[in-house]
């Protein structure tokens, strides 16, 4: 509904209208990927990874592909974005390209997550886009399992994301704005975009002397 929006923003225009909205910090930064990662923009499906507890996990149930699936519940995955947290456990793998093919499957945008990931070569070649902590070798099934799915969810310790909100995700950073809020949000964050734009021809022509003793207007 939004993707025609992608071309003319970036996440910081995003994050920005949501700074000057709210106080509640939206923002993920330091996320990689492979190298031909595109903007995406989509409702959050959510799982929420927990530390290994083999008298709670059954490891059929409790791994990747009937998370997603969980995750999904009865909502249409077409456009969503897969959220997952690793809670605590950046450095640990989340998934790779095997398990994580059911996103093109299921023709969904992409995948955010704390964790990192496998495969980033194989991953590259899907149509979808993946954003993670960084890439490993290793696989994490026996440090932590998927637990939770379709509820809130936690990354990097201080950005929570619920199932339904909108992700916006490039290669510069990640913005989570609630749906109710995405039309107000991404107008004003085409019309940050636009005054900063404009302020370009008048800095261009600004009197160093003048800014010096009166200041400037910009903020």
């Amino acid at each position: 509904m939004y993707t025609e929006m992608i071309a003319e923003l970036a996440a910081a225009d995003v994050i920005d209208a949501m700074t000057k909205r709210f106080a509640h910090r939206s923002h993920l930064i330091g996320l990689t990927g492979p190298a031909s990662n595109k903007a995406i923009i989509g409702p959050a499906m959510t799982i929420s990874f927990m530390p290994v507890r083999s008298d709670l996990m059954d490891p059929r149930k409790h791994s990747l592909g009937p998370a997603i699936y969980r995750a999904i519940g009865d909502a249409d995955p077409k456009g969503a974005v897969l959220v997952m947290a690793s809670n605590g456990h950046p450095h640990t793998s989340l998934g790779g390209s095997t398990k994580l093919s059911r996103l093109r499957n299921l023709d969904m945008a992409g995948i955010v997550c704390d964790g990192r990931l496998r495969d980033f070569e194989e991953l590259d070649k899907y149509p979808f886009s993946s954003y993670c902590s960084g890439e490993t070798i290793r696989a994490g099934g026996n440090e932590i399992l998927p637990y939770l799915a379709n509820v809130p969810v936690t990354l990097e310790s201080a950005v929570t994301v619920t199932p339904g909100d909108i992700v916006f995700a490039d290669p510069t950073g990640v913005a989570i704005v609630p749906p109710a809020e995405i039309e107000e949000i991404l107008t004003s964050a085409l019309e940050i975009k636009k005054m900063g734009e404009a302020m370009l021809d008048v800095i261009a022509k600004e009197d160093p002397q003048e800014i010096i003793t009166k200041g400037s207007k910009e903020l």
